[in-house]
């Protein structure tokens, strides 16, 4: 794929000025599929966690929205046990908030948002956004469990 001058601009900058909480290491042999790692931010059940995710750069970015899904299993109302996120700026219009202005930095650092403010009134998953509206306990605890298991911890 050739990658355009766009795309290598926004991948040097996520390189030289990431974002806190967010980790890319450029590689050559490919610049549409990314692997992202995003530190679960403080104050959430998935503090100190190191999740993976993948970004899928459509031939046609900016004018469509990458794909960007986690690998690492987490337990979230806007994220679906194969990784799908919930999230408008992922979505093209009407229905959506994706506009060719909309850098990868920007989304990655709603996705990393969503993480610290899920958005329960738009749920993949319906059971654990009626879990975190009426027993967020409950909620923080399972989220809690399922990081410990399969993200990496964070050192940093």
């Amino acid at each position: 794929m050739q990658t355009s001058s766009r795309v290598m601009k926004e991948l040097k900058r996520l390189v030289e000025h990431p974002p806190e909480g967010i980790i890319y290491h450029l590689t050559e042999e490919r610049t549409n599929i990314l692997t992202i790692h995003m530190i679960g931010p403080h104050n959430t059940p998935y503090e100190g966690a190191l999740f993976e995710l993948e970004v899928e750069i459509p031939r046609k970015y900016p004018f469509l929205p990458p794909r960007i899904q986690f690998v690492t299993p987490i337990y979230h109302p806007n994220i679906d046990g194969q990784g799908r996120i919930c999230l408008d700026l992922l979505k093209m219009p009407p229905n959506g908030g994706w506009r060719p202005t909309i850098t990868l930095e920007s989304l990655l650092v709603a996705v990393l948002s969503l993480l610290g403010n899920p958005n329960p009134d738009d749920p993949l998953m319906v059971d654990i956004a009626d879990e975190f509206r009426f027993n967020k306990a409950t909620f923080e605890m399972k989220a809690k469990k399922l990081a410990r298991q399969h993200a990496k911890q964070n050192d940093c």
